[in-house]
């Protein structure tokens, strides 16, 4: 057979293409609803850490914490954001994983913000404390999600459950909607502040209060569950609506350990880099949490190898 100039130049450019196809590297981030702060904070970090050619991350809607940790470890995304409680629950097989398997191969790559737990009623509800929930008509989250877990737990600490209100297991945007269109009487969020879905409510003039969770109960939630922590979200912080004290969690960046280390590592340098911390102060209200010095707080499982090879560059690990 006669090789020709051509047919080489071909196979040349035939093999340049598989080179460079394997080169590519894919990262899916499981975040949450598109009206949350999961979504927009993971295509931020997404946007971040991609590199033409070689990594190319992506964020992807989800249902939240618990769903992303199941998919984190199916292979259905090689990352998630969740909750510092339940990705804690799921290694240890505590919690909502009781009875289940331990997630042992769940690991952390860096904990990024504060999510603060929303209960948004309807002005004039007469709503004024979680007690008051009782018999109405709330939204808790879809099932698969961090908030709720929470608000079960909240509601816990009032004497509530399930079966003590109306509930409806949908998200915030849907949420939004209804208590906008007077079928809702309040719903639960945790996120990090501002909540794209509670902003607009607000924006718009929707009438919205957000209840305060605090004194007694709040205290009794942290004893019991100790990655909650005293918070407040800032008057302001949504249009209209004065300061209220709360309950914040850890938001955290999650993936299996199994992932390749020298990826993650690539991933965490980028994110850290000078430009990386720029795009996150520009990109989002909680993006200026997301340094390396908040990056191991409230770190409830190990690090993947990748993450702590640059912690440990930084000076931040031993």
């Amino acid at each position: 057979m006669k090789i020709t100039h051509r047919v080489v130049l071909a196979f040349t450019a035939l093999a340049l293409v598989s080179l460079s196809a394997q080169a590519q590297q894919f990262f899916r981030i499981g975040t949450g609803g598109t009206a949350g702060t999961y979504y927009p904070v993971g295509g931020m970090i997404a946007n971040t850490v991609s590199v033409p050619g070689k990594i190319s991350a992506t964020a992807q809607a989800s249902a939240g914490s618990v769903a992303n940790v199941n998919a984190v470890m199916s292979g259905a995304a090689e990352s998630g954001l969740t909750q510092a409680d339940v990705a804690s629950w799921a290694y240890t097989g505590k919690g909502v994983w009781e009875g289940k398997p331990p997630v042992t191969s769940l690991r952390l790559i860096a904990n990024l913000y504060p999510e603060s737990v929303h209960i948004v009623v309807r002005k004039g509800s007469g709503i004024k404390s979680v007690a008051d929930l009782k018999g109405k008509r709330v939204a808790l989250d879809e099932p698969g999600s961090g908030t709720l877990l929470n608000a079960r737990t909240i509601l816990a600490a009032y004497g509530l459950k399930d079966a003590d209100l109306k509930p409806e297991y949908i998200k915030p945007n849907q949420a939004g909607d209804k208590l906008k269109d007077g079928a809702l009487d309040a719903f639960f969020f945790t996120g990090g502040a501002p909540a794209g879905a509670i902003a607009e409510l607000a924006s718009a003039g929707a009438g919205i209060e957000l209840l305060a969770i605090d004194g007694p109960q709040a205290d009794a939630i942290r004893k019991s569950d100790g990655f909650f922590a005293v918070d407040t979200i800032a008057g302001e912080t949504y249009k209209g609506i004065p300061a209220v004290k709360t309950l914040a969690v850890g938001a955290q960046w999650v993936t299996n350990e199994s992932v390749d280390a020298n990826l993650v590592y690539e991933i965490v340098k980028s994110l850290y880099s000078e430009t990386g911390q720029k795009a996150m102060g520009a990109g989002h209200a909680k993006g200026k949490f997301i340094t390396k010095e908040n990056a191991l707080l409230g770190a409830g499982i190990p690090l993947h190898p990748g993450a702590a090879k640059y912690f440990k560059e930084v000076g931040l690990l031993k």
